[in-house]
């Protein structure tokens, strides 16, 4: 019979670090901690060893039990893995996250683990019923193997209290153009056909935080003449640019976002209706997550945050404009882009409207990234 788990969604889960760097292509990882609740430990007297023993939740008792397994591959430092996560500090709730990777032409299913106690007993976590299904070819992926060896058994785990493990579930490789599957048969990490989306995320890693960026890199504009006496309302003295960073025509408001340690920059396309035309970003711009959190915008890259200014170009062109807001954690998964109102000015055709893009998707976002690699203007005459 299955268990009722207790979910609190506090974390983006990271990946685990390795033994050695390592090319990854990351297909999925939970969007949450799920934090079962364990139960009541029992003490040695002499050792004062703790051991918990884990509720049954599935009807296992026709398995063999193979008995204790230790050196189980283990993750350190549990802040750098996740780094969003607050998880009290006792044994009351154990948290469990996993990720689905593509490793050595095989797929790799990680189910992390925190020891509550030294020992836990009773434990379960496949056989030939965990499968991946893709979901639009009807294709099923029956599970190969596990590391450590605890394929089909009942076992007991021995390693010290706190500790993250690493339990493996190996597939075959997932077809390349694979989107959305549901996982079989892990039921300890919840997946009783648990519907996934994936993503590609290829990282490198070693003892760093995967899924951020690097900084992108954009060719600054050329200042043509700094703003004398700024006024919003005299368009004379606003500063004048040429040269921005081109990239190839997609639809209008076309957007890519870079997430780092210290910043978030999101990109927006931009299409040149005129030679020379006015624009205006920045100032009270902010992103909102799911939970009402803002994220200010703190800079426009290479043009002027919250004043008014002239771009020289071609009509036809598209160029970026990159705003620079507070770091958005990696724990969130949509945004919501805000863009308020700005005071009038005096100017024909003036406009600096509001704008508001709920529930845009981060991963998604970061797809986009290659759509603003630059490129050089082509003019046939």
């Amino acid at each position: 019979m299955k268990k009722v788990m207790i979910l609190s969604l506090l974390a983006f889960c990271s990946v685990a670090m390795q033994a050695q760097p390592k090319d990854v292509k990351i297909l999925a990882k939970a969007s949450g901690v799920y934090m079962v609740p364990c139960p009541e430990a029992v003490v040695d007297k002499k050792t004062k060893k703790k051991t918990i023993v884990w509720p049954d939740t599935e009807n296992n008792s026709w398995h063999e039990n193979m008995g204790m397994i230790e050196n189980v591959p283990t993750v350190d430092n549990f802040e750098s893995i996740f780094p969003d996560a607050h998880i009290p500090d006792n044994s009351a709730y154990c948290p469990v996250v996993w990720l689905l990777a593509e490793e050595n032409n095989e797929t790799v299913l990680h189910c992390y683990f925190r020891m509550p106690a030294d020992v836990v007993t009773n434990m379960w976590l496949v056989s030939n019923e965990c499968v991946i299904l893709d979901k639009e070819t009807g294709t099923i992926y029956q599970s190969r193997r596990t590391n450590p060896d605890c394929y089909g058994k009942v076992f007991s785990v021995k390693a010290k209290e706190g500790s993250i493990l690493d339990f493996q579930i190996f597939f075959p490789k997932l077809e390349e153009n694979t989107k959305e599957i549901c996982i079989y048969g892990v039921p300890n990490w919840y997946m009783r056909g648990m519907d996934v989306t994936l993503y590609e995320a290829r990282q490198k890693f070693f003892g760093t935080k995967l899924g951020y960026d690097d900084v992108p890199q954009f060719h600054k504009a050329h200042l043509v003449s700094e703003a004398k006496d700024y006024n919003k309302d005299n368009y004379k003295s606003w500063a004048v640019y040429d040269d921005a960073h081109l990239i190839k025509p997609v639809k209008e408001g076309t957007m890519a976002i870079w997430c780092t340690p210290d910043a978030t920059y999101l990109a927006v396309a931009t299409e040149m209706n005129w030679m020379r035309e006015y624009f205006g970003r920045g100032g009270n711009n902010m992103l909102i997550d799911s939970s009402g959190h803002q994220y200010k915008c703190k800079d426009v890259l290479g043009y002027p945050n919250d004043k008014l200014f002239w771009l020289e170009g071609c009509s036809g062109d598209y160029f970026a404009i990159v705003q620079v807001f507070e770091p958005v954690p990696l724990s969130v998964e949509t945004i919501t882009y805000i863009v308020p109102e700005g005071e009038p000015f005096a100017m024909w055709g003036a406009n600096w409207s509001g704008e508001v893009r709920p529930d845009l998707n981060i991963q998604e976002l970061r797809d986009n990234q290659k759509l603003f690699e630059y490129h050089e203007r082509v003019i046939e005459k």
